[in-house]
């Protein structure tokens, strides 16, 4: 298999006990390049377990994972990490309110919050060109704490982007952002994924949700998760039903799409 046809992720049988409790049950995952996906599920269906596991924060009961060509237990999950972005309310909670938003990012490029070491010409102008990229250029002289949740949400995805990651993981970036903000990040988010980046295609993206309103007309694929199993998994146009969604969520629904966005209801005379 050669590096265009190699997946970029690749999980099979996965596995994860803890406290006597199953959180993860038998998931297979299989992520291409040029793919960008959803994880969907209610809460407690596993998806925060699903993301700390192929990010090696979560050690697997059993089962393969396969990250960009490198296989967990044979290589150093820590250098591996490098290559994946990850937007968190976690990362959020820890950057120092007066840090300015264009160091934020530089120390992106090094792993770092509250970064101190020296700040060299180039790192400003890699800085500079990424903020262009994630829309949020005219912030980099603003202190975090004066941001919007959504100015931070794009300030942490240029954050991401500055170690020119192969994988960018967005763990439910519009939990905290009122109506207008959700809906202009959600453009961003459709503009990110449909462009390239300093040259190069966009990431891919893995996008962690429980709201199909916020799947954008970028995202080609899904996974849908309950109590720790996949419902459904593959294209979004073919997964995103009615009946797998009633099944992931448990409860009878109505989906419909228009204008290439989603809207979940309750089944009527339910």
């Amino acid at each position: 298999m050669t590096r265009a046809t190699r997946p970029v992720l690749d999980i099979r049988g996965l596995v994860v006990h803890r406290d006597g409790t199953l959180i993860l049950d038998r998931l297979d995952w299989r992520v291409q390049r040029g793919e960008h996906w959803v994880i969907l599920g209610a809460n407690g269906s596993g998806k925060t377990s699903l993301l700390s596991a192929l990010t090696g924060y979560l050690t697997p009961s059993a089962g393969e994972i396969e990250l960009l060509g490198e296989t967990y237990g044979n290589s150093d999950w820590r250098e591996l990490r490098k290559r994946v972005g990850l937007v968190s309310s976690a990362i959020r909670q820890k950057v120092p309110d007066w840090d300015p938003s264009g160091l934020v990012v530089i120390g992106g490029k090094y792993a770092m919050l509250d970064y101190w070491g020296r700040v060299t010409r180039a790192d400003r102008a890699e800085a500079a060109k990424i903020m262009r990229a994630a829309e949020c250029a005219h912030l980099a002289e603003r202190d975090w704490g004066v941001l919007s949740q959504g100015e931070r949400q794009r300030v942490l995805i240029a954050r991401a982007l500055m170690a020119r990651p192969a994988v960018l993981i967005l763990d439910e970036p519009c939990a905290g952002l009122d109506p207008v903000a959700r809906e202009h990040f959600l453009a961003f988010l459709q503009r990110l994924a449909s462009r390239k980046v300093d040259g190069k295609d966009s990431p891919t993206l893995l996008f962690v949700t429980h709201h199909v309103e916020e799947i954008v007309p970028a995202i080609t694929h899904a996974l849908l998760l309950r109590e720790g199993r996949v419902t459904a998994t593959g294209p979004a146009q073919k997964i995103l039903t009615s009946k797998n969604l009633s099944q992931t969520f448990a409860s009878p629904l109505r989906l419909r799409r228009s204008g290439g966005r989603w809207a979940l209801s309750p089944a009527k005379g339910k």
